[in-house]
């Protein structure tokens, strides 16, 4: 016969609150639809911290303490290292915390197996998601000033031999955006479907973890 109390506690699953990178986050919300994690909340720091590593893990323990100070048991991390040399790892050791494994969302959303066979050959790829498709203009162009100075083009992207294209969903649109960007920068381009990679398994142990025993 059914444990009362233990079916209670499957019916009620523990909150799990994910801290995440702005750049992630509609496919935080995709995930969270797909396997059903109605449990899961989401706050998100600024997608631009992507060009200012160096902000994200300040921001991060600022959210986590905050979280902490509002009665927030369950907390998990929605970003890799993401050039920031170890520091998300050290907010996340501090507050007991765990965060996306690999050492960016480029590497998760292949899945890092797949992204730690291709890494070395990818080194002159620049990489792209759906996100820096649905904002190229505002997110890639305008900060890096290309749309008033074209020419700094040739310094930016002078090492690079192709655009590759890492999709999330099948969305023409998107690609179009992609194809664009590597005619503009002169360079080939691939395009790679990769879907949510290791998000979801990451956003599924997350709740498993809050939620041992139940």
């Amino acid at each position: 016969m059914e444990n009362p109390a233990s079916f209670g506690e499957r019916a009620n699953p523990q909150k799990v609150l994910v801290i995440a990178c702005g750049m992630i986050a509609r496919e935080i919300i995709a995930v969270k639809a797909a396997l059903h994690l109605d449990h899961l909340d989401l706050t998100c720091l600024p997608a631009e911290f992507h060009y200012h590593p160096d902000r994200i893990a300040p921001a991060l323990d600022t959210a986590i303490a905050r979280a902490r100070a509002e009665g927030i048991a369950s907390i998990f991390v929605g970003y890799a290292d993401c050039g920031t040399g170890g520091d998300i790892d050290k907010v996340c050791a501090a507050h007991g915390v765990e965060r996306i494994d690999g050492p960016h969302c480029f590497a998760f959303y292949q899945g890092l197996p797949a992204f730690e066979a291709i890494a070395d050959g990818d080194m002159t790829s620049f990489y792209m998601t759906d996100f820096l498709c649905r904002h190229f203009d505002a997110f890639f162009m305008k900060p890096m000033g290309l749309d008033r100075h074209p020419e700094l083009i040739t310094d930016f992207f002078g090492n690079y031999e192709k655009v590759v294209y890492l999709a999330q969903t099948d969305d023409p649109a998107l690609e179009a955006v992609a194809i664009r960007a590597a005619d503009m920068l002169g360079l080939a381009y691939e395009r790679r479907f990769t879907g949510y990679g290791d998000l979801g398994p990451a956003l599924k142990r997350a709740h498993e973890k809050a939620n041992q025993g139940a």
